[in-house]
């Protein structure tokens, strides 16, 4: 495992990017409380709060009725998700003529690596990055920036003077500028871990600092806790590329959504925007599994396996079955949220031939296979609504276009 011997990561972190961004494409905004929700329902919650709204306590996850009685000023504007992404990709073209971008980790996040030259001049490169994003979007919309030895640090150091901050963690600060934080303000501490951790003895950064590598892969129960504390130390760790899994989309549902056929209406809705991100990826799946919840957080889940298919019809197939299912059960009252989610994926290529499959099955499936394709081309060509398999309409708007960690919708999913 290798020490660099100059800070080799940059991470840049935008400061409540939804908000700001909803502020300076409106200027009425700025300056104001506001709170980015995901629609229009007093019974949702906030995905992004402004800096101004923040001071009252209202943060992610912050209920619109909590949110009010906190700040009766505040304002709520419903996300725009495809606005969202495509400022992100003017950004991205920013950056990259200050540096080049390493990886892209959020809407809001990403990486740069850092040559010798460009590390020893980090205060300059960072300036210039904020001067050139300020001169193109406006004051309003500002990014944190970390440099360190790793993206762990960089990221870390980010997070240390927000908003507009700007931190390098060198060799010398580390770990006495960490000590001050908790372990709960470290990416990749969730609050299990943190029991975890507890429950081991290690309840400040000074005893992680201090955790044996062995000690550490006992306490994750993987590799994973060898790598985190080694980049806790400064050293550059490298890991294996995931592979992608599932694809899926789930959906918190507002009262008059939540009758049995307005809840399927939803989940088709969901299935065929999972679908199309299979397609673009190349990919077939060969199960689903639809889930409902409740507000008493309660959640029943049901799983239909098939021939790895990619068409829309066999994905809607089974999620009719199951539904019919729920309904038949009785699991359909009080239904708050749904969940759709494809996986047991192969690569398109490499569908096997099932022993009971017939010539007519597969030539249908083919037929299929090339309706979905069609759909596809018209819904890039002429808008998001322009063919479906049935109603287009869901609950709020940007059905499957969820912006999450990780993931940033295609222009092809609004």
């Amino acid at each position: 495992m290798r020490k660099p011997t100059h800070p080799e990561k940059l991470y840049l972190d935008f400061d409540s990017f939804f908000a700001s961004v909803e502020q300076q494409l409106n200027p009425a905004l700025q300056g104001r409380p506001i709170a980015v929700v995901p629609l229009d329902s007093p019974y949702t919650s906030v995905i992004a709060a402004s800096r101004e709204a923040k001071p009252f306590g209202i943060k992610t996850g912050t209920s619109v009725r909590d949110a009010r009685e906190k700040c009766p000023d505040i304002v709520f504007i419903e996300a725009r998700p495809d606005v969202y992404v495509r400022l992100h990709n003017r950004i991205l073209e920013i950056i990259e003529r200050c540096v080049p971008i390493a990886a892209v980790r959020s809407i809001d996040e990403l990486a740069c690596t850092l040559l010798e030259s460009e590390a020893r001049q980090a205060a300059e490169l960072s300036s210039r990055i904020k001067r050139s994003l300020r001169d193109e979007f406006g004051p309003v919309l500002t990014c944190s920036i970390g440099i360190s030895f790793n993206e762990l640090l960089a990221k870390i150091a980010a997070e240390m003077d927000k908003p507009d901050g700007f931190v390098i963690l060198d060799h010398t600060d580390l770990p006495g500028k960490l000590l001050g934080l908790a372990l709960r303000d470290l990416p990749g501490i969730s609050k299990g871990m943190e029991t975890r951790l507890t429950e081991a003895g290690v309840t400040d950064i000074a005893g992680l600092w201090a955790l044996a590598p062995k000690h550490a892969r006992a306490i994750w129960n993987s590799v994973e806790g060898e790598r985190f504390v080694a980049a806790l130390h400064g050293y550059s760790v490298e890991r294996p590329e995931t592979i992608k899994r599932m694809f899926g989309h789930g959906r918190n549902l507002p009262p008059d959504w939540r009758a049995p056929q307005k809840v399927l209406q939803c989940a088709r809705l969901l299935t065929m925007s999972a679908a199309r991100r299979l397609r673009r990826s190349h990919h077939r799946a060969g199960a689903l599994t639809y889930s409902v919840g409740t507000r008493r957080e309660s959640r029943t889940s049901l799983d239909k396996r098939f021939r790895p298919a990619r068409d829309d019809h066999t994905f809607l197939n089974a999620l009719n079955e199951l539904h019919e299912k729920f309904v038949m059960s009785g699991e359909m009252n009080n239904i708050s949220s749904v969940t759709v989610v494809l996986h047991e994926l192969s690569e398109e290529q490499e569908a096997s031939r099932d022993l009971f499959d017939t010539r007519d099955s597969r030539q249908a499936q083919s037929q299929w296979e090339r309706v979905s394709d069609v759909l596809d081309t018209i819904r890039v060509r002429h808008g998001s609504r322009a063919l479906n398999l049935g109603p287009a309409n869901g609950p709020g708007n940007y059905i499957g276009s969820k912006i999450a960690f990780g993931r940033i919708p295609a222009a092809e999913d609004f």
